[in-house]
């Protein structure tokens, strides 16, 4: 039987955006079933999520983080990387990993971008559940 708990891991640069994606994850997935965690920033993510997963604990890890171009490096390497080992993480373990890791091309932290951002995210978060309980179901008749 599949567990019927969820971890949900934020990355914590740009808190006050990334955080409304587990606003929406809730919204469609009961929050008393959701484990949180906060990681520094998305390149961690990756390794939190493979431990989630090999956990055995939940029925899929979600995962969310903004990269953006800092102006010090390529952000793209970094989504990229983060993409991949997510992905990687599921693949490993049988679980489910979701990624609501969003990659702008042109953010700027002003009220404008950051109010667009969080809605976006709230729409991204609820899209993760949505997925989470897809996957969930296909496998369970996989399984039947």
């Amino acid at each position: 039987m599949t567990p019927t708990r969820f971890a949900f891991i934020k990355a914590q640069w740009h808190a006050e955006i990334v955080d409304q994606a587990l606003e929406g994850f809730t919204q469609v997935i009961d929050p008393a079933l959701v484990d949180v965690f906060d990681v520094p920033g998305a390149f961690e993510m990756p390794l939190l999520a493979r431990d989630m997963a090999a956990s055995g604990r939940y029925g899929a890890v979600a995962c969310a983080a903004l990269v953006v171009d800092g102006g010090i490096y390529r952000h793209e390497f970094v989504a990229q990387a983060v993409v991949d080992g997510l992905m990687r993480a599921g693949l490993d373990t049988g679980v489910p990993v979701l990624s609501v890791s969003l990659t702008p091309h042109h953010f700027q932290p002003t009220a404008h971008h950051i109010a667009i951002y969080q809605t976006h995210f709230i729409e991204k978060g609820r899209e993760a559940a949505q997925a989470a309980l897809a996957i969930g179901r296909a496998r369970a008749q996989l399984a039947a």
